[in-house]
């Protein structure tokens, strides 16, 4: 068993994080197998250094330990960009003009009727056919979208958390009405996280990912891929989110409850545990 913890230095890790990456940790260790750390900074105008010391500092503070070296994915904008040219190249990917505008205007017009998936609001397809390569074409350096009508097709993943245990089936008509087509590449990052993510699970060897229920929907996105790309599927838990007492989920902008504010205000790691559940 691989799992693996996979924040963003974009902020302070906060009880959420702990949980996930406590929740990774423990079911590798008690299985005898690999915890691994990774750094996603694709977005590099949001990444900072101080945040990423900060992630290492936390984390050995709860008493968490990782196998290897921690794979950093701004190491590995070559790959990226290897399997989006490779995609381009057999005409999975369409470059796509569209301002954010322009999609709320196409997705509420009556004939459209798109709603929201897990990318956002579902694309309409405007720039499917005229943003097409076309032959000899390089891969530019633009917004590129997945043609989810040629690339869907039936794959299935496995859930291991409660509440939704089991085999879940993706059909081409789900990906195709609820998930339309997602963006793979962005013009100031190069990829997107649906990209990087898949394929730094594969490079890693990933076989169990912990992550929150936030993403799920976009498990479908992960799974397909895998598909069209030949890489093996992980199994998938998705916990349940941390969250305040009204409610609301953490995020990273709730500095009261980031891990480093706790240990400021001396709560020890147990304490941290007892928070979470765990």
């Amino acid at each position: 068993m691989i799992t693996r913890f996979a924040p963003s230095p974009t902020g302070p890790l906060h009880l959420g994080h702990a949980y996930s990456a406590l929740l990774a940790h423990n079911m590798a260790r008690k299985a005898g197998g690999q915890f691994l750390l990774r750094i996603e900074d694709i977005d590099q105008s949001r990444a900072r250094p101080h945040w990423e010391r900060q992630i290492y500092d936390d984390l050995h503070w709860l008493g968490i330990t990782w196998d290897g070296p921690v794979m950093r994915q701004s190491d590995r904008f070559s790959c990226y960009r290897e399997t989006l040219d490779t995609l381009w190249k057999t005409g999975f990917l369409y470059r796509c003009t569209c301002t954010r505008r322009d999609i709320e205007e196409a997705a509420n017009a009556p004939q459209e009727g798109a709603g929201f998936g897990p990318d956002g609001l579902i694309y309409p397809g405007t720039c499917r056919q005229s943003g097409a390569p076309r032959p000899g074409q390089p891969l530019p350096n633009d917004v590129l979208r997945l043609n989810m009508l040629r690339a869907a097709t039936e794959c299935s993943f496995t859930e291991l958390c409660k509440d939704r245990t089991g085999v879940h089936q993706i059909t081409p008509e789900q990906m195709r009405k609820d998930v339309g087509d997602v963006v793979l590449a962005r013009r100031e990052m190069g990829t997107s996280y649906h990209l990087a993510v898949v394929l730094d699970d594969a490079a890693q060897g990933v076989t169990h990912i912990v992550r929150g229920e936030d993403l799920f929907d976009a498990t479908k996105i992960h799974v397909t891929l895998q598909k069209l790309l030949q890489l093996p599927t992980p199994s998938y838990c998705h916990h349940a989110l941390i969250r305040d007492e009204n409610g609301k989920r953490l995020a990273k902008r709730d500095d009261a409850r980031a891990i480093a504010k706790y240990r400021e205000d001396g709560a020890s790691p147990a304490d941290i545990r007892r928070m979470v559940g765990l």
